[in-house]
């Protein structure tokens, strides 16, 4: 199974919905959701803001933090992963940005992505994550890592989410009874 089809399956399972904001993989990571048979269940949309005054108008990045360093930022990408949470009403955002090349962009080199998560807003530690990358290949090669490393950061953030509530639910105490 996909990573793709395990984020939705966990998604539906839960009674969650995502949406995803792109820049570099410019909708590769709303395809590959689309893909997946039922994908309507659980996903709500996708922002694909390539141009980076995008990232403030359609996702709500801070237009400062974009003049001061530029869209190939971890922080821009947490702000997109919470924007299009927020502005999709979902539970889930996820974010890429970053440099698929062929020249470098922002003072970043080729290769330079961030990955983002913003979990439900009710979660504290779930509302981000972020992960940088260092990815090696062609333009054609940086999207396709780009699209399944924040497919897998979701994957495990939704993991390690349901083992945080089956703690809470069962008062914090995971022993088990002879």
């Amino acid at each position: 199974m996909s990573a793709a089809a395990r984020v939705l399956a966990l998604l539906t399972e839960r009674g969650h919905t995502l949406a995803a904001a792109e820049s570099l993989t410019g909708g590769l990571v709303a395809a590959e959701l689309t893909g997946v048979a039922g994908a309507s269940r659980s996903f709500r949309g996708s922002v694909t803001a390539y141009a980076t005054p995008l990232k403030h108008e359609l996702l709500g990045v801070d237009a400062a933090l974009l003049a001061a360093r530029g869209a190939v930022d971890p922080e821009v990408a947490s702000q997109m992963a919470r924007g299009v949470r927020d502005r999709l009403g979902a539970d889930w955002g996820v974010a890429t940005t970053g440099v698929a090349g062929p020249d470098p962009q922002d003072g970043q080199p080729v290769g330079t992505v961030y990955a983002a998560v913003a979990g439900p807003a009710t979660t504290g530690a779930a509302a981000g994550k972020v992960v940088s990358l260092r990815l090696k290949g062609d333009r054609a090669e940086i999207r396709r890592e780009s699209v399944r490393s924040v497919l897998e950061l979701l994957l495990a953030e939704l993991l390690a989410n349901a083992r945080a509530q089956d703690t809470e639910q069962n008062g914090g105490n995971s022993c088990l009874q002879p």
